[in-house]
């Protein structure tokens, strides 16, 4: 699917490229909705709202759906937002390393991107996970597939390696199945709300505002008991900011999109303004479907299953689970593509010490970094089996990783808005893109999106994930030393000043080698 896209308009979108130093070597075809979808599907509340249900009823009952979803999602609209201002202005597939790198320094993009590229792989590492767990709760017993660690990484591998490949043959096909995805979503979504409503024992309207104390015990053991409420709803906001996230989906599939300046920020606000509002209605409506939220909460994360087996139809909720199967599996798929870009964007600046000419090489044939996309893939295979099989201090891996991944994302997300927010009107970024807030509106939003990142990283690392904390801290020491010692010397940034000029014999000879013609 893709927009008209006339000669006059794919000229002004590589004039754009060129003066920020880059060739047009991936193909740009992909239309608006196009470009919100990918960042839709990576969201996927038929994924992370689903999966992750458990953490609104099992900290404050029927208000952590009520309200903990809509003050959630308010965190992430301020991020949306503020970042669709920069995507605006800088529309190429680095996205948030580019952005880093420009307004700030050589230091804060390559933090930007290592911070970034780590939570991309481990949340497709995650969401992968929790699709074979859908799956094995769903349909595993058609195929004999347990809970077992060999059959979960086996299951892993096998759709990580086919979402590779509709990535491997061109964005055009992924843009079809994101395409597709976001229909999915939207209608499976409907059909899920219909049926609870419908099906529901009694509707009692007032659970989603009522406050209920379902910690430790009572909530099947989700989060550890406690007597604050305001810290169990800051706790139950886990669950808006896990699933709202991902829409920098839409940044690093810029240089692919047509009219990316105009359709790539809307696409960012609208991705996550419509699974917002989609979202609260359809966990409003499993919320009100509940039989009893005392023994559903007990259910800690298996309320959802229990709630489907207690009220619907076997035949409907067959259908609607493999509705939700297959939306994460697309969900897969669009991460592939998110991380795969932003891995090709670094290493076309060089970024990585080893192997960035072949992650930088694109197919003439597909016009996609094949060698970053199964880069990705090898990467997240390895996480997921060690994630499967390690454990550290008695928690797994896995769960370890998942909760600083959303911590590592977020940095990457508040780096670059926190540089931009004191860039903006500068020599650094004189000049705003046409989709424009306005200075003043734009820097309140940032700095409420930097508090917002505050509250996130204050509830990521409460007990009983305070590991995190000091995994994020190991990091970033790490990255420090790495910096002064090897890095500073090494890593030159993007393009800037003369050194654009200088590439544009260069920036001819690669467009010319994809069969790109101006």
């Amino acid at each position: 699917m893709s927009d008209h896209y006339s000669d006059a308009e794919k000229k002004a979108d590589m004039k754009v490229l060129h003066g920020m130093g880059y060739a047009q070597e991936l193909e740009r075809s992909m239309s608006k909705f196009s470009n919100f979808a990918i960042s839709f599907s990576i969201i996927c509340i038929l994924s992370g709202g689903i999966n992750s249900f458990a953490q609104a009823i099992s900290s404050i009952g029927g208000a952590g759906a009520g309200i903990g979803w809509l003050v959630g999602c308010a965190i992430s609209a301020t991020f949306a937002l503020a970042m669709a201002q920069i995507a605006s202005a800088f529309p190429t597939a680095g996205g948030l390393y580019h952005w880093a790198s420009i307004l700030g320094n050589r230091f804060t993009g390559w933090l930007t991107a290592w911070l970034n590229l780590l939570g991309l792989i481990t949340v497709l590492g995650a969401i992968n996970i929790g699709t074979a767990f859908f799956f094995q709760g769903t349909f595993g017993g058609l195929i004999g597939m347990t809970t077992d660690a060999g059959h979960i990484v086996t299951f892993v591998a096998v759709v990580t390696i086919l979402q590779a490949l509709f990535n491997h043959v061109g964005i055009r096909v992924t843009a079809m199945m994101t395409d597709f995805s976001g229909y999915i979503i939207f209608v499976t979504t409907a059909v899920l709300i219909v049926a609870c409503l419908y099906f529901a024992p009694s509707i009692d309207i007032s659970r989603l505002w009522t406050f209920t104390n379902y910690s430790g015990e009572a909530g099947g053991n989700v989060f550890p008991a406690s007597d604050n409420m305001l810290y169990l709803f800051l706790l139950c906001l886990l669950l808006p900011v896990y699933t709202i996230t991902g829409y920098d989906a839409s940044a690093h599939t810029s240089e692919e999109t047509v009219k990316a300046a105009h359709s790539v920020p809307r696409s960012i606000v609208s991705a996550v303004l419509w699974s917002s509002l989609i979202g609260w209605v359809m966990l409003c409506a499993i919320t009100l479907a509940i039989p009893d939220m005392a023994a559903g909460a007990a259910q800690g994360w298996g309320v959802f299953f229990g709630t489907m087996d207690a009220i619907m139809p076997a035949g409907l909720k067959l259908v609607i689970y493999l509705a939700i199967f297959i939306s994460q599996l697309l969900c897969g798929l669009a991460t592939v593509t998110s991380a795969s870009r932003m891995l090709f964007a670094f290493a076309r600046d060089k970024g990585l010490p080893v192997g960035s000419a072949a992650l930088a090489k694109v197919s003439p044939q597909y016009r996609t970094p094949v060698t970053a996309i199964w880069t990705v893939v090898i990467l997240e295979i390895a996480y997921v089996f060690a994630a499967q099989f390690v454990s550290i201090g008695g928690t797994n891996l896995y769960t370890i990783v998942v909760n600083s991944t959303l911590v590592f994302l977020f940095l990457s997300f508040a780096i670059p808005l926190a540089l931009a927010m004191f860039a903006y009107g500068g020599p650094k970024w004189p000049n705003p893109g046409p989709w424009n807030l306005g200075a003043g509106l734009y820097k309140l939003i940032t700095l409420l999106s930097l508090v917002g990142m505050a509250i996130i990283f204050y509830i990521a690392v409460q007990p009983p994930n305070d590991s995190v904390l000091y995994i994020v801290v190991g990091f970033l020491v790490l990255a420090g030393v790495l910096w002064v010692a090897v890095e500073n010397r090494r890593f030159q940034g993007p393009p800037v000043g003369d050194e654009i000029a200088r590439r544009q014999a260069a920036i001819k000879a690669a467009e010319s080698a994809v069969g790109e013609k101006g």
